[in-house]
């Protein structure tokens, strides 16, 4: 029960293949998590650059300036 079986080691011996193992899948795979934070990294830069930006006040309709400049149609002046 104090060591491990042949079984065992079989196991621990595919993993390490597996990720040691073959044109360096480990640094590709820490490869594409560094991109993967720079990514991330780029994208939280941005969204702060576009909170920072001054929002442009929104504009509004005065209703009843509105009314009043709009040209009357023919029925509105009938009914005058």
């Amino acid at each position: 029960m104090g060591s491990l079986s042949i079984w065992h080691w079989m196991i621990v011996i595919v993993v390490v293949m597996l990720l040691f193992g073959g044109r360096g899948k480990l640094s590709n795979l820490m490869g594409d998590f560094a991109q993967g934070i720079k990514a991330f990294k780029k994208g939280m830069s941005e969204d702060d650059k576009a909170a920072e930006a001054k929002p442009e006040p929104a504009k509004t309709i005065d209703h009843q300036a509105a009314a009043a400049a709009a040209p009357k149609s023919e029925t509105e002046r009938a009914r005058s």
